[in-house]
């Protein structure tokens, strides 16, 4: 693609778009995939900037919910959900500086590929929750399973969804801190944006040494919000380009795709959240392209765009965003 050529991962990456040794990471050489993101786990491979990594992902059930009699409630032990591939070390990685993700494409993986749609007691946005406390029922609990391949998701006899797929959680470690799986912040997470999928870079900021990136929770299709706290999770075969750009430190991810670039923040409540996005969109602005800062801001009134990620998680996500045409 063209747009590559010009992005900030090109630009200022250390391979400077090119691409060096191809790694796989299957299931098998994962052995054992992660809960919490942080910097006490054991990496499962070193990469140089430059290098692709085929990554074979989980779906967020971990291949629990294979019917729809298979209730999470039943086969699966909460908190553990969302298992992630990695810690990924990149060679070069410090403190201050980013790792650029660009993820080249995704495909259904196994025989007959299917994915998960599930209402969970106590998760969801128009569910009682334990940060929501409500003196109500639980929503019931349903188990939808969905054909999935490159040419759509096959929601029903009558509806065929777009296949549009997206990594769910991108992220590399907190400095100390060692996260859930389910919750996202300013290292990323569980940011569930749909824009994060084939044709994006994803901007990391870089906590540890080697930076330890972890990946999981493909999903084929999800509308903004993920509103019933899940999409069409499903396993997939997910091929990444890492680069490292040094000295760009970044207080919260970022996104670049050929048309738009984006901030995103993860908070609650939601418009705190989005007041994160914005902010960081601003300094953005003021800083790398040109804008005073309070002409940027007055700017994004009139032209920003907003992308919702979830509001579903302990930490709701937003993406803030302007199209490229408009920071020439």
């Amino acid at each position: 693609m063209d747009w590559l050529k010009t992005s900030i991962m090109h630009k200022r990456g250390v391979a400077r778009g090119s691409v060096g040794t191809t790694h796989e990471l299957t299931e098998d050489k994962q052995g054992t995939f992660h809960y919490t993101i942080g910097p006490y786990t054991e990496a499962v491979m070193t990469i140089k900037p430059g290098d692709r990594v085929i990554v074979q992902t989980r779906d967020a059930f971990n291949g629990k919910v294979k019917t729809p009699a298979d209730l999470p409630s039943k086969v699966l032990q909460l908190p553990f959900a969302n298992p992630q591939n990695g810690p990924i070390l990149i060679e070069g990685a410090e403190k201050g500086d980013t790792v650029a993700v660009y993820i080249e494409k995704m495909a259904p993986r196994g025989e007959n590929p299917r994915g998960t749609c599930a209402m969970i007691p106590q998760f969801g946005a128009l569910s009682g929750t334990s940060l929501t406390a409500l003196l109500a029922e639980s929503l019931p609990e349903v188990v939808r399973k969905i054909d999935v391949d490159e040419d759509g998701v096959y929601w029903s006899p009558r509806v065929k969804l777009p296949y549009r797929p997206h990594i769910g959680t991108l992220s590399c470690s907190p400095e100390i801190d060692s996260i859930n799986t389910l919750t996202p912040d300013a290292h990323g997470g569980n940011m569930d944006l749909p824009d994060m999928g084939p044709g994006s870079i994803t901007y990391l900021p870089v906590r540890t040494a080697g930076a330890r990136l972890f990946i999981g929770d493909a999903h084929a299709c999800q509308g903004d919000g993920e509103v019933c706290g899940t999409a069409v999770e499903y396993p997939s075969t997910t091929t990444i380009h890492v680069d490292l750009i040094k000295g760009w430190t970044l207080a919260w991810p970022r996104l670049e795709n050929e048309s738009v670039v984006m901030a995103i923040g993860s908070a609650r409540p939601l418009e705190d959240a989005a007041r994160i996005a914005y902010k960081e969109l601003v300094l953005w602005m003021e800083a790398e392209f040109g804008y005073e800062r309070w002409d940027a801001y007055m700017m994004l009134s009139q032209c920003g765009k907003v992308r919702l990620g979830n509001f579903v998680d302990p930490k709701y996500t937003v993406g803030a965003g302007i199209e490229k045409k408009y920071l020439a």
